[in-house]
C-alpha cells in the first residue's frame, strides 16, 4: 500500500474546491462523465492509430446509484490508469493527462474533452470520500485502487478488476443527499450529457407489469444520450423534417420554428451548431437563454452572453466549439479574442441567411416579418455594425399591410411627405384601432402611415433617424394633421388673443384631473371639416417616456406625467357656438375685469421700469409694497375672470361633450365620466 499527500500548495484546497471552484455543485456529474468519455475517446484514438490491438468491445459509460451505501459510481471501459499515472494525473493537481495525450495524438484527438482542468476534483464538492478503481489498457497492467477522504492524504492499493477502464465511486456527503435521488441524477444526465459521443447508461429501461401493477426494469440499458446529434452531421444529408424534429427534442413545448441556420466552420476556429428563429413577438426576457453551449458535445451552459451577440440570445438552438474557454468569468469571455471572432462569425451567418431568404422568396419573408423584426430591431439597437447588414433585408409595414424596404419606402413618400425645411417625415401609428381617426385623417391628406406595433419598433426610431438623411419620424397623433408635416409657416390665427384665451380657459377649467396626465388646451384654426377637438401628444416627450422602459439612465422621463395637447378647432361650428355663447353671457362682466387687468399690468410694468436700474438695497419698502399690491390686484382680477368662465363652462353641455368625445377617441373616458357622457348624449339627442 502506498500513502502520501496530494501535491497541492495549500492544505485548504478541498474547501476551496467545494465552495468556489465551480458556481454550481451539480456540475460534478458533468465533470465525472466527461472524464469517462475522455478516457473512452482516448482508447478509440489509440485503436485508430494502431497502438491498441484488441477489440474495443462495449464502450458504454455506466452510472449506478446505490442509495443504501450512499454512492454514485461512474464506470467506463476506456484506457484506465496505472499507479504511476494516478500519481501523475490525480495526485499532482497541476498536471493534465489530457494535455500530454493531445500533444502525442494531436491529429487524431479532436474529440477529446480537455478543457475542464480540475474537473476530477469537483467530485469533492458533493463527496466525503472518493475512490478510483482502475486498470490500464497496457499489457500486463494490474488494477489499482485510489481513495481520498477530502483531505490531502490519499491511499493507493491493489484492487480487483477484470477489464481495463475506471470506476469512480463517490460517497455522497451528508449535506448533498439530494444527489442520491434517481430522478435528480437522471435530470442532470439529461441536462449535461444528452448529446455526448459515447453511449451513457443509467439503469434499465422500464415497462409496465400487469402482474405487479407497477413499472419494472427490463434487460435493456436506459441510454440517456444521442451520440450523433444533428449538428454533428453534414447539412447536405439533412432534410427540413430532421431540423424540425431536433427542435422538438430541444424544446418540446414550443411552436415550430420560422427557419434555422446550420453552423459548420473549422477555420480560423472550430464551431458547429444549429440556430433556430423561434416564433416570438414580445417578452424578450422570457425567451432568453435558449441557446445551449456545448464543448465537444458536453453541455456547458445556456448563459451565452459574450459568446453570442446580445440580440441573438433571443434565438434557440445549439453551439458546439472546443475553442470557447470554459469555467471562466463572463468578463473574460467578453474580452477573449477567439470568442469575439466566433461572435462576429455568428452575426455574419445570421445576416447572410436572412438576406438569402429575402432574396429567394420575398413573399414568404414578408409573411414571417412580424416574428422576425424583434430580432432585427434588437440587433439594430445593440450591435453597432448590424444596421449596415440589416438595412438590405429590414422592412417597413404600412397600415394597409404592404411591405417596403427602406429604400422603397423613401421613394414612395419622397414627393409628398417633405416639410418646409425639406425634411422627409415618416408618419407612424402604433395601434390601428386606437389611432384609426388619426390614420384616416393623414391618409385623406395623401400621406402614407407606417405601422409600428412591435415591441422594439418605436425604440429603433432614434437609430433610424440617425441613419436616414434629413429624416424624422412622427406618430400620427403627435399633432393636428395640418401640422404633422408643416409645408409652410403657421397661418395667422382666426381669433384674437383675448378670445383665444377665454375659449382656452373655458375648456381648461372642465378638463378632468387624471393621474399622471396633464392637459394643455390650445386654439387652432384647423378648417371647418376637421374635428372640433383633437387630443395630441408631443412626439419627443412620448418617445423619451417609451425609451425609458428600455434604456438605463432615462428613468426620469418614465416618472414624468403624460402631457397631452387638447386642440380646439376655432373653425368648427360647435367651438364657434361655445365662444359666441361665452361672449353673450359674460362680455358685460368680463369687459371691466379685462380693462382692470390691462390697467394694473401697465402700472406694474411702469413700476418695474422705475426700479430696473436700482440695486436691490436701493429699492424702498414703499416701492416694494406698491409692486406687491399691484400684482395682487392683477391676480385677484384674473381669479375673478377664471371663476366666471369656469362657472359658465361648467353649465355648458357642449363644452363637456366635446371634451368627452376627444377623451373617448383616445380611450381615456372610463368609469363615472363615461356614464355621465352617455346620459348627456341621450339628453342632447332629445
Amino acid at each position: 500500500m502506498q500513502k502520501g499527500n496530494i501535491g497541492v500548495t495549500t492544505e485548504n484546497i478541498f474547501p476551496v474546491i467545494k465552495k468556489f471552484l465551480y458556481s454550481d455543485h451539480e456540475i460534478f456529474l458533468r465533470e465525472m462523465v466527461s472524464n469517462a468519455i475522455d478516457a473512452t475517446q482516448k482508447l478509440k484514438t489509440l485503436k485508430e492509430k494502431g497502438d491498441y490491438k484488441d477489440e474495443l468491445g462495449d464502450l458504454t459509460v455506466r452510472i449506478a446509484l446505490d442509495t443504501d451505501k450512499g454512492t454514485i459510481t461512474i464506470s467506463d471501459h476506456g484506457i484506465g490508469m496505472t499507479a504511476e499515472e494516478i500519481d501523475k494525473y490525480i495526485n499532482q493537481i497541476a498536471f493534465s493527462g489530457v494535455s500530454d495525450f493531445l500533444e502525442k495524438y494531436k491529429d487524431q484527438a479532436n474529440n477529446i474533452i480537455g478543457h475542464f482542468g480540475l474537473g476530477f476534483y469537483s467530485s469533492f464538492m458533493v463527496s466525503k470520500k472518493v475512490e478510483i478503481v482502475t486498470k490500464s489498457y497496457r499489457e500486463g497492467a494490474t488494477a489499482v485502487r485510489w481513495s481520498c477522504d477530502g483531505s490531502p492524504a490519499y491511499e493507493i492499493d491493489d484492487a480487483e478488476r477484470a477489464e481495463h477502464g475506471t470506476d469512480v465511486i463517490l460517497y455522497i456527503d451528508d449535506d448533498c443527499k439530494e444527489f442520491l435521488d434517481k430522478q435528480k441524477i437522471e435530470s442532470l444526465l439529461q441536462k449535461y450529457c444528452k448529446f455526448l459521443p459515447v453511449p451513457i447508461a443509467f439503469g434499465k429501461k422500464q415497462e409496465w407489469s400487469k402482474d405487479e401493477s407497477k413499472m419494472v426494469d427490463t434487460d435493456q440499458d436506459n441510454i440517456i444520450n444521442n451520440v450523433e446529434p444533428l449538428w454533428t452531421k453534414a447539412p447536405s444529408t439533412l432534410k427540413d423534417e430532421d431540423y424540425k424534429s431536433f427542435y422538438r427534442t430541444l424544446y418540446p413545448m414550443h411552436d415550430e420554428p420560422l427557419f434555422w441556420i446550420h453552423l459548420n466552420v473549422d477555420y480560423p476556429f472550430n464551431l458547429t451548431g444549429i440556430l433556430y428563429f423561434p416564433r416570438i413577438k414580445s417578452n424578450l426576457d422570457i425567451q432568453r437563454n435558449k441557446i445551449q453551449l456545448y464543448c465537444n458535445q458536453v453541455f456547458v451552459t445556456d448563459q451565452v452572453e459574450g459568446i453570442v451577440p446580445e440580440f441573438l440570445t433571443l434565438l434557440h438552438g445549439v453551439i458546439d466549439s472546443p475553442d470557447i474557454p470554459l469555467n471562466v468569468s463572463r468578463s473574460y469571455l467578453q474580452s477573449d479574442h477567439e470568442v469575439k471572432k466566433i461572435s462576429t462569425y455568428i452575426t455574419k451567418k445570421v445576416s447572410d441567411r436572412l438576406k438569402a431568404i429575402f432574396n429567394e422568396d420575398r413573399k414568404a419573408y414578408e409573411e414571417k416579418w412580424d416574428d422576425l423584426k424583434l430580432f432585427i430591431n434588437y440587433g439594430i439597437l445593440t450591435e453597432q455594425d448590424f444596421y449596415d447588414r440589416a438595412k438590405d433585408f429590414s422592412l417597413f409595414k404600412d397600415t394597409e399591410g404592404k411591405y417596403f424596404t427602406f429604400d422603397e419606402y423613401r421613394t414612395l413618400i419622397e414627393s409628398s411627405q417633405k416639410d418646409k425645411d425639406q425634411n422627409l417625415v415618416y408618419l407612424y401609428a402604433t395601434n390601428k384601432e386606437d389611432q384609426y381617426s388619426y390614420i384616416k385623417a393623414a391618409q385623406d391628406k395623401g400621406y402614407s402611415v407606417l405601422l409600428f406595433d412591435g415591441q422594439l419598433d418605436v425604440a429603433c426610431i432614434q437609430t433610424l433617424e440617425q441613419k436616414f438623411e434629413k429624416s424624422r419620424f412622427t406618430r400620427v397623433d403627435a399633432d393636428t394633421v395640418d401640422r404633422l408635416i408643416q409645408k409652410e409657416d403657421d397661418k395667422k390665427p382666426a381669433l384674437d388673443a383675448q378670445q383665444a384665451d377665454n375659449l382656452s380657459a373655458a375648456f381648461q377649467s372642465q378638463v378632468p384631473k387624471k393621474d399622471k396626465a396633464e392637459f394643455i388646451v390650445e386654439v387652432n384654426a384647423l378648417g371647418e371639416e376637421q374635428r372640433p377637438v383633437v387630443i395630441t401628444q408631443n412626439e419627443w416627450m412620448r418617445r423619451m417616456k417609451e425609451m425609458s422602459r428600455y434604456q438605463q439612465g432615462m428613468s426620469f422621463y418614465g416618472q414624468m406625467p403624460d402631457s397631452y395637447n387638447l386642440v380646439l378647432n376655432s373653425d368648427h361650428r360647435l367651438v364657434k357656438a361655445v365662444l359666441a355663447s361665452l361672449n353673450d353671457q359674460l362680455s358685460a362682466q368680463l369687459q371691466p375685469i379685462e380693462s382692470e387687468i390691462k390697467g394694473q399690468e401697465a402700472r406694474l410694468a411702469a413700476l418695474n421700469q422705475q426700479t430696473s436700474k436700482k440695486k436691490p438695497e436701493e429699492i424702498t419698502q414703499e416701492e416694494k409694497d406698491d409692486k406687491a399690491n399691484t400684482q395682487k390686484a392683477i391676480d385677484d382680477q384674473k381669479a375673478r375672470k377664471e371663476q366666471l368662465i369656469s362657472d359658465f363652462a361648467s353649465g355648458n353641455d357642449i363644452v363637456h361633450q366635446l371634451i368627452d368625445l376627444a377623451l373617448l377617441q383616445n380611450g381615456m373616458l372610463t368609469g363615472e365620466a363615461l356614464d355621465r357622457f352617455l346620459k348627456r348624449s341621450v339628453d342632447l339627442i332629445k
